[in-house]
């Protein structure tokens, strides 16, 4: 029974910690011993700038603005806005910054489907070779479309994604974690990039072929789902950290942890939805990334808990697990720690990490009941 459990606790242990540390260190490895460069130029295809609102009356006129005065010629770089419902006034300052600038197009959808929906509906009325996906509180770089679009002048590359950065002026703990997690992922992309294709894009900054766009349902995430077509299509999907946007972290933990319920919840359902990518005799490199990187993170909570349980009942039995056991005490303190507003970095980041494995154990929950999500609100910074 000892040797069983010992057994049991040290393979949920490596297939918990897999997907964070084990994959990403494999990563890193074939990118250094067969890396794909990707080609870039200054080239200047047009471009429309798609913006999905929804009772954004603060950011949309800061938004719109910033991406027309993007460093791009201004004859082929346009705006289109779908206000999804909006009661708050959108649509009223929407229609007044139309009548000012030309290069600005919106509509408003009725009765509100959500953003994917309003993806849909964008992207068929625009005009753009390249099209660029902005959220509607996403401030760019003055730089940023002329970054991402220079990527395209690799035949291969059919989606770029650009580099988020969350901005926390209060220094909330969330907001902290949150951008630790984002510098963790940005590095981890960069390498995917130099292995072929990434797995997961951030969604207010990223680009694709218009004639690579496939159309999607209400329910499902553009931002994994789009990037998943493309692969099917052939083309790669990748990373380009000199095309940035701020964006404000949430400050509250519930309106994180909502977000990251919503997130996985829908990527689970892409998932299962595209369930053929996983298949490893088809593409066995992205398979290989999309079950490391997305679906084994997403359960890591399970192996995780189990191993935490396992622990306690191995603690006794040698120095060796007393010792994990003290280790995992100090974590949980640490988080709780975190959770109160410490100022200690690994606090915060223990914290950010119990959270992000909270939020995807309560969103496969929801997975297993069948429950889907399209419609939400807005983020608060």
């Amino acid at each position: 029974m000892y040797v069983a459990l010992q057994v049991v606790f040290w393979s949920c242990l490596a297939l918990g910690l897999y997907p964070y540390a084990g994959y990403p260190l494999v990563v890193a490895l074939l990118a250094r011993l067969r890396p794909r460069p990707v080609a870039r130029s200054p080239i200047t295809p047009t471009v429309t700038v798609v913006i999905s609102a929804y009772n954004e009356a603060r950011h949309i006129e800061a938004t719109v603005a910033n991406k027309l005065a993007q460093d791009y010629p201004a004859d082929r770089l346009d705006v289109m806005v779908v206000s999804d419902g909006s009661t708050d006034g959108t649509d009223d300052l929407l229609r007044a910054m139309a009548a000012r600038e030309p290069r600005l197009t919106w509509f408003r959808q009725e009765p509100r489907r959500g953003k994917t929906a309003a993806l849909n509906s964008l992207v068929e009325r625009a005009r753009g070779e390249i099209i660029v996906f902005s959220d509607a509180n996403s401030m760019y770089r003055p730089d940023t479309v002329r970054q991402l679009v220079s990527v395209f002048a690799d035949p291969e590359v059919g989606y770029v994604s650009g580099r988020m950065i969350y901005v926390s002026p209060d220094g909330s703990v969330v907001g902290d974690g949150c951008s630790a997690y984002m510098r963790y992922e940005n590095w981890l992309r960069a390498r995917e990039t130099l292995v072929g294709s990434i797995v997961g894009v951030d969604g207010g900054v990223d680009a694709v072929r218009r004639q690579l766009y496939r159309p999607m349902g209400d329910d499902q995430l553009p931002d994994f789902v789009l990037p998943l077509d493309v692969v099917d299509q052939g083309y790669r999907v990748v990373f380009e950290p000199t095309a940035e946007l701020c964006e404000d972290a949430l400050g509250q933990a519930s309106a994180e942890f909502r977000m990251r319920v919503r997130v996985a919840l829908r990527a689970l359902w892409a998932l299962r939805s595209r369930a053929h990518l996983l298949n490893p005799f088809r593409r066995p490199l992205f398979a290989w990334q999309l079950w490391s990187h997305k679906l084994l993170r997403y359960l890591s909570f399970a192996p995780l808990g189990a191993a935490c349980v396992i622990n306690l009942l191995l603690a006794g039995q040698a120095r060796l697990y007393s010792a994990l056991l003290a280790a995992q005490g100090l974590f949980w303190i640490a988080a709780w720690g975190g959770s109160r507003g410490s100022r200690f970095a690994p606090a915060r980041l223990a914290y950010y990490f119990v959270l992000v494995n909270a939020a995807s154990a309560v969103a496969f929950v929801r997975f297993m009941r069948g429950e889907k999500q399209v419609l939400w609100q807005p983020r608060l910074g």
